[in-house]
């Protein structure tokens, strides 16, 4: 497991040092704030077009393979603009390592559930978010001290050294994962399970959880500013926001696989905090923006563990890549859509209405729990806890008979 958690420290690593540290850069490579944009979009566009694309391959050819071409392609891209410092080949780069992301991310997250048992899947998704978290963190920083030392040719060196070690470990150390047997799927039974509630439901809690992590990482320090507060001030408040959601993903895995919590109370009890947190970074002052920052990160955290576990138990074993690819997409649409919400309402009234926008709009997941829950009262008072409509999210008719625990996923 640990390659696999250092595939994801990479790719969250890579992708907040670089986007951190480029607006700072020589002015013959980001010479406005357009291609400041464009560049950091492209990395995220990569994403979004081909993490779908290369989780369905990695169902076709076994996840091990693109897990390590992916990871070599990202240390050839990094290596590029390493090597020939040149404004044309950031923009290369930057795209070679978008699309290598897009292949060792979804690919990572599908060999994290295959390598498992349903009974440990919030344990060990737990554990990959927080080293997740952990690159988050220390991108920003990390690499704020390499692109002060020595621009952005020493940062992108290390993450090419950082990629190639990763893969160099995963190809020594990672069990080869053969493809599974596949039953015939049409558009139309791809269409079907991606439009389920079992996927929909948890991918949708994913995406808000990344753009409210998006909004309090970006959107907080412009709050603290306002309010007079210094870069050390807002600096601190970020790092709350990122530490608190590294910190609460284990434990909330640990509680999903020992019972105390389900995916279902759980999700909207992250949905819940998280949008509690935009209503604290309304409030001025530091005391709001920390409060803030804590419970973003403290919801984030639940809710991420919870939804990738859900996503895992109710995908069969063979199609793992194309679901966690396809929620991967959710996420970097939660990621971009989040920011373009509250910057759009902020424009047009106060960035104080652009938080209490996205935190609406986060409420209805809980509000749409509990009316279902409701809803779905009298069915089990007629039919008993069979009836359709109180499965949790996640969860199988086999594993309520029998429990999580006597399932393992195929070919383990």
């Amino acid at each position: 497991m640990w390659p696999l958690y250092a595939a994801g420290f990479t790719t969250a690593f890579g992708a907040h040092g670089i986007a951190a540290n480029l607006g700072g850069f020589s002015e013959d490579a980001v010479t406005s704030l357009l291609v400041l944009g464009g560049l950091l979009a492209l990395y995220d566009g990569a994403e979004v077009l081909l993490k779908p694309v290369f989780g369905t391959l990695a169902d076709r050819i076994g996840a091990k393979p693109v897990l390590l071409g992916g990871l070599v392609a990202f240390a050839c891209a990094s290596a590029l603009y390493a090597l020939a410092d040149s404004p044309g080949w950031l923009w290369a780069a930057r795209l070679g390592q978008g699309a290598a992301a897009s292949a060792f991310s979804p690919s990572a997250s599908a060999l994290v559930a295959r390598f498992n048992p349903v009974a440990r899947h919030g344990r060990v998704f737990g554990s990959y978010g927080f080293y997740k978290s952990i690159g988050y963190t220390l991108g920003p920083l990390l690499g704020g001290v390499l692109v002060w030392a020595g621009g952005l040719r020493p940062l992108f060196t290390v993450l090419a050294v950082l990629a190639a070690a990763v893969a160099a470990w995963a190809a020594l150390a990672v069990p080869a994962a053969a493809p599974l047997p596949k039953s015939r799927q049409t558009v139309l039974d791809l269409v079907r399970r991606l439009t389920s509630r079992t996927f929909l439901a948890p991918t949708a809690a994913l995406a808000g959880a990344t753009a409210a992590l998006s909004v309090g990482v970006g959107f907080l320090p412009v709050s603290g500013a306002a309010a007079g507060l210094g870069t050390v001030a807002t600096g601190a408040a970020v790092s709350v926001l990122a530490a608190t959601a590294a910190l609460v993903q284990p434990y909330a895995g640990r509680a999903l696989d020992a019972g105390r919590l389900t995916t279902r109370t759980g999700l909207a009890a992250g949905l819940a905090t998280t949008a509690a947190g935009l209503g604290c970074a309304m409030l001025p002052g530091l005391t709001g923006i920390l409060a803030g920052a804590a419970l973003i990160g403290a919801g984030t955290g639940l809710i991420t563990p919870l939804g990738f576990a859900a996503l895992a138990a109710t995908t069969p074993s063979e199609r793992l890549g194309q679901t966690m690819g396809s929620a991967e997409l959710g996420r970097e649409l939660g990621d971009a859509g989040g920011p373009l919400l509250v910057a759009a309402v902020a424009t047009a009234s106060s960035l104080t209405y652009g938080f209490a926008a996205l935190a609406l709009l986060l409420t209805a997941g809980p509000l749409l729990t509990l009316a279902s829950h409701r809803r779905s009262a009298p069915a089990r008072r007629a039919y008993g806890p069979e009836s359709t409509g109180t499965a949790l999210i996640g969860e199988t008719k086999h594993e309520r008979q029998e429990g999580p625990g006597h399932r393992d996923p195929p070919g383990v």
